[in-house]
């Protein structure tokens, strides 16, 4: 263990492959680089959703010059 990084030996049979960021070889059923703590694939990732008061904020504003328009 390095810098409270977990280094897997060369000689192990578990499959690896090379994190698409840093590079670094991780365990094929990693969803996230212990590295770069980057996700490896995109379905893996955290939803980047919208705050729920910009919604709203943004569809009453059209409604407001909808009315004065209309």
């Amino acid at each position: 263990m390095v810098n409270g990084v977990l280094i897997l030996d060369d000689n192990d049979d578990e499959p690896t492959i090379s994190c698409p960021y840093c590079r670094r070889q991780i365990h094929e059923e990693s969803q996230r680089c212990p590295y770069c703590e980057n996700y490896i694939s995109e379905e893996d990732a955290v939803s980047a959703r919208k705050p729920w008061w910009i919604i709203i904020g943004a569809s009453l504003t059209l409604y407001v010059v909808y009315r004065w328009i209309a």
